[in-house]
């Protein structure tokens, strides 16, 4: 198998710690003087695994595939396989990125993002979204019109990690040990690759002191295009409402001050979802996540972002809005949700001196 190319060393390095195990050499994306660490170290990931004592901690430089760290304008998409975009939404349109991206599409290299933010190729495979009615919930939407929608697929990146505070940028815990969600390509070659991957991270064992274990964080690959965003319930549910007027809260803190609040919320979401065409089966129950979000102790990783003066984040909860109009609906809540992070988000352009 040609090696994955992974944009991302942060997230994206869960999801090549997988691919590593499962034998299969990774070509991870960064800037430059993190991928000169990175050839250097490797990363390491940090799972917590079902009846094991403590937490088992991954070194890339022991797994059977081969890492390699990359520069963007270092990189040669012409000769690769699978492409695995873990880098946040907004991250794209820097100048090195935007050209990788744009070789990326030339190539007609098959896409799977691990974004919270489906690419808005993806978007257009969907029954019922006007991806182009959506553009403007997207940092800088021209990044993805080179894009064919057939080579784009999304995931929901269920899975929860993130860097250790007071640690190098090369070690990343766990923190939720879900699986990745895949809906499956349009065309059935680009498919059966990608089913490749999942069978391999499948069978894949991690050689511990204690013997040969399985690792958790799975991919799964599924027929229907609506199980990659069965993840905007949680994100407009937890991930968002972690933003305060002043400060933020924890997920857990966003979904069990209120719970009743949070179910109203999550089943909206989940309605429009329906809707749209998605089965119940493809969605997870709101019970489901509220008892995850017992274990969801930080803010999300945009609410942090927002309170660390960020200019501009992905943004879910504006996509979910532009949807549900398009669908003929309005929901107070989730318009305050949109106005308090947009009014965030605009008093951090005017701290940094950067245009609306």
């Amino acid at each position: 198998m040609a090696p994955v190319l992974v944009f991302g060393a942060s997230y994206g390095s869960l999801f090549a710690s997988k691919l590593l195990l499962a034998g299969i050499d990774v070509d991870i994306v960064a800037p430059a003087a993190h991928a000169e660490e990175l050839n250097r170290e490797g990363f390491r990931v940090i799972y917590p695994v079902r009846g094991q004592p403590a937490p088992v901690e991954v070194d890339s430089r022991a797994l059977p595939g081969k890492l390699r760290a990359l520069a963007p304008q270092s990189v040669d998409p012409a000769g690769g396989g699978l492409v695995v975009l873990a880098m946040q939404e907004p991250q794209y349109r820097a100048p090195e990125l935007r050209a990788l991206l744009a070789a990326v599409a030339a190539a007609r290299r098959p896409c799977l993002s691990i974004m919270n933010m489906p690419p808005l190729p993806y978007l257009a495979r969907l029954p019922g979204i006007d991806a182009g009615g959506c553009r403007d919930c997207y940092t800088d939407a021209t990044v993805w019109d080179g894009f064919d929608p057939a080579l784009v697929t999304h995931c929901s990146a269920d899975a929860q990690a993130s860097r250790i505070a007071a640690s190098p940028a090369h070690v990343v815990q766990v923190r939720l040990p879900t699986n990745f969600r895949a809906a499956r390509f349009a065309g059935n070659a680009e498919t059966a690759l990608l089913r490749d991957v999942a069978a391999r991270i499948d069978a894949a064992r991690f050689a511990a002191p204690q013997g040969a274990i399985a690792l958790p964080v799975r991919l799964r690959v599924h027929d229907s295009p609506f199980v990659p965003i069965s993840k905007w319930p949680m994100l407009v549910t937890g991930n968002y409402r972690c933003i305060r007027e002043a400060g933020v809260r924890s997920i857990e803190q966003a979904v069990h001050e209120d719970p009743a609040e949070s179910a109203a919320i999550y089943g909206e979401v989940a309605a429009l979802l329906v809707r749209l065409g998605a089965e119940e089966a493809d969605l997870v129950p709101f019970e489901a996540y509220a008892a995850a979000a017992h274990s969801l102790g930080l803010p999300s990783s945009a609410a942090r972002a927002v309170d660390s003066g960020a200019t501009d984040i992905e943004r879910v909860d504006r996509l979910v809005q532009a949807v549900a109009a398009q669908q003929g609906l309005r929901w107070p809540p989730l318009d305050a949700l949109v106005a308090l992070v947009d009014a965030r988000l605009a008093a951090n352009r005017r701290d940094a001196g950067v245009a609306a």
